[in-house]
C-alpha cells in the first residue's frame, strides 16, 4: 500500500473506524502522525480558555460532566463490557454506552477488547500500553497512535456484537463525542441569551464543559495504564505490575486500586477493604438498589481475607 492510501486510510477512520480495517496492519506499533492529529487539536483547544474566560457555571458543569462520563467509563466501559460484573437491561446498556463514547475515548467494544486484552498479557511483551515494555509516555498517551492500537479483535467481544446499536457506536466513534460539543455549545448559546447573569457563552462553555474536561478524563484514565503500573502499593503478588494508588482511586472513582482488581476482576468493587473509597462501587450499589442494574458481583469472601491477612503481615513486618 502507498503512502498515499495509508494516508487517506487514516483520514477515513477518524470518521468510519472500518474503513479499510482489512488493510490495518495490527502488529505494527509505528507511530502513525494522522492518528494523532485529533489528539493534539483536541489538546490545544483548550487554550482557547485565555481568550474566553471562565466562569463559575462553566467549571461547575466541566467537573459535572467529568465525574459522569468517568463512570459511564469506570462502571460501564469497564466493570460491566470489559468484565460483565454485573447486568443490566439493553436501554441502560445502551444510554451508557452513548455516555462512555462521549468521552472520545472510542467505542465500548474497542475499548472492552483491548483490556480483556491486557488481562491476558498485562505486562508481558504482547500488553500494548505496558511501561515496562514501551516506557512511561508509550503507556500513557503513544500506544493509541499506532495501528495495532486502533485496531479491535472482534473475537475478544463476540459477547458483545450481537448488539447493533453497540456495533454503530463503535464503529462511528467520533459521532458521539461531536454530537455532544455541539450540544454544550449550543447550551451555553441558549444561557448567554437566558440567563445572562451567569456570565456563560457558547465557545467558553464548549471549551470548559467538553474540551478540558475531555483531556482531564483521558489523562486520568490512562494513568491506570501508566502509573498504577509503576507508582504505589502491591498488596497482592499477582503475575503483573498493577499496584493499588489512592489518589488515583479519587480521581478515577476507584480505578486506581488496580493491584486489588488484578488480584479478582471479576468483583465489581475495587475497594477491598473498608477504607479504600470506591465511588464507581457505591454508585453501582445504589443503582442495584432501584433496579437499574442487578447481579452486581461481591467480593468472595476468600479474597476479603486475604486481604486482610495482607494487610496484618504487612504491619507485622513493619514493626520488626
Amino acid at each position: 500500500m502507498s503512502r498515499a492510501q495509508h494516508l487517506l486510510h487514516s483520514i477515513l477512520r477518524w470518521f468510519d473506524s472500518n474503513a479499510y480495517s482489512d488493510h490495518l496492519d495490527t502488529t505494527s506499533r509505528q507511530f502513525n502522525v494522522v492518528r494523532v492529529i485529533p489528539f493534539i487539536l483536541l489538546h490545544l483547544a483548550c487554550l482557547l480558555a485565555f481568550f474566553t474566560g471562565v466562569s463559575t457555571f462553566a467549571l461547575v458543569f466541566a467537573a459535572g460532566f467529568f465525574f459522569l462520563r468517568m463512570f459511564a467509563i469506570t462502571g460501564f466501559y469497564h466493570r460491566y463490557f470489559s468484565h460483565k460484573t454485573f447486568k443490566t437491561n439493553r436501554i441502560w446498556q445502551f444510554v451508557f454506552a452513548v455516555l462512555g463514547a462521549s468521552a472520545a475515548q472510542r467505542g465500548p467494544l474497542w475499548w472492552a477488547a483491548h483490556h480483556r486484552h491486557h488481562h491476558q498479557h498485562s505486562d508481558d511483551p504482547q500488553d500494548l500500553h505496558s511501561p515496562h515494555h514501551g516506557g512511561f509516555w508509550w503507556s500513557h498517551v503513544g500506544w493509541f497512535t499506532c495501528d495495532a492500537g486502533f485496531a479491535m479483535n472482534e473475537k475478544r467481544v463476540r459477547d458483545w456484537m450481537k448488539f447493533p446499536e453497540l456495533r454503530f457506536i463503535n464503529r462511528f466513534d467520533a459521532l458521539v463525542p461531536a454530537a455532544a460539543a455541539v450540544l454544550i455549545f449550543l447550551l451555553g448559546e441558549a444561557l448567554a441569551l437566558w440567563a445572562p447573569g451567569l456570565g456563560v457563552t457558547g465557545l467558553q462553555l464548549l471549551v470548559w464543559g467538553f474540551f478540558i474536561s475531555t483531556v482531564a478524563l483521558f489523562h486520568a484514565t490512562v494513568s491506570i495504564n501508566s502509573i498504577a503500573h509503576v507508582w504505589g502499593k502491591r498488596r497482592f503478588e499477582t503475575s503483573d505490575d498493577s499496584r493499588n494508588n489512592f489518589l488515583l482511586a479519587l480521581v478515577t472513582l476507584g480505578e486506581g486500586w488496580h493491584n486489588n482488581h488484578h488480584r479478582w476482576p471479576q468483583s465489581a468493587r475495587q475497594g477491598f477493604r473498608w477504607y479504600e473509597i470506591d465511588i464507581t462501587w457505591y454508585l453501582l450499589w445504589m443503582m442495584e438498589k432501584i433496579g437499574i442494574i442487578y447481579d452486581l458481583n461481591p467480593l468472595p469472601a476468600h479474597i476479603k481475607e486475604e486481604a486482610r491477612q495482607r494487610d496484618a503481615a504487612r504491619k507485622g513486618m513493619r514493626y520488626e
